[in-house]
């Protein structure tokens, strides 16, 4: 499955996507996911937002997960509140880029209440090896591949990662990202919350 991934990534990068764009595809063809990214649908707050929003932060809260540790967990212990989603995988590079300015605003809006969710699309192996060696301050939880379709639920139609996602208390989607946050971007809405 890497050596699959690994090459639809050179595809898209070749493409004009994927790395060079600040994320990566987890399936589809690459020209075709690329274009479609470059076409504005990427990398703007609310861009590509699903059409039944409230659908999606419904699968969010039901969607089965494990801890990072393996244990099986609902994640219907953060509805209510304001949370933050990051998609993302051990094998993208821009996904762990971002992390240290996640876990960063983490820290500073935690005494707003505002939780950080990563979501691992990836294997529960790969995540445990991965935060073993990075120390990641806010909850991770394995969502496997099937976290991809969750994130197209939320409007991520690319299929890119890292995703991020912004639900206020009330379950309202307030923005979306495709590709590394932008750490100022992201610090306005969460003020507004």
């Amino acid at each position: 499955m890497k050596r699959i991934l690994a090459a639809l990534a050179v595809a898209v990068v070749a493409a004009g996507g994927g790395a060079a764009a600040g994320y990566w595809f987890l399936n589809g063809n690459a020209t075709e996911t690329a274009q479609s990214a470059q076409s504005g649908q990427s990398g703007q707050p609310g861009a590509g937002a699903a059409s039944r929003p409230q659908d999606a932060v419904n699968a969010l809260w039901a969607q089965n997960v494990t801890s990072a540790d393996g244990k099986p967990q609902s994640l219907e212990m953060f509805k209510g509140h304001p949370v933050v989603v990051n998609f993302w995988a051990s094998w993208c590079g821009p996904c762990v880029e971002e992390m240290p300015a996640l876990a960063q605003l983490h820290r500073d809006y935690a005494k707003k209440g505002i939780q950080f969710i990563g979501l691992g699309v990836d294997s529960e192996k790969n995540v445990q090896t991965f935060l073993q060696k990075v120390k990641v301050d806010y909850p991770v939880f394995v969502t496997g591949f099937g976290g991809a379709d969750l994130a197209r639920a939320f409007g991520n139609n690319a299929g890119g990662l890292p995703y991020t996602v912004v639900i206020d208390a009330k379950g309202t989607v307030l923005s979306t990202k495709l590709g590394e946050i932008q750490p100022a971007e992201l610090k306005r809405t969460l003020d507004a919350l």
